[in-house]
């Protein structure tokens, strides 16, 4: 049994940032060098 999304729902929209980090992962996986800025934790506290 399927549960059709709303209008509203089907219009979300993927975020950007984990598009950049999907692809930064590709290009690791193909052996490239790769400085990924896309997302992730800052290891030190906020000031």
């Amino acid at each position: 049994m399927s549960t059709p999304l709303s209008e509203r729902v089907q219009r979300i929209k993927p975020s950007p940032t984990l598009a950049v980090t999907a692809k930064a992962n590709a290009l690791k996986a193909e052996g490239k060098d790769v400085i990924g800025l896309g997302a992730g934790e800052p290891d030190f506290d906020t000031p």
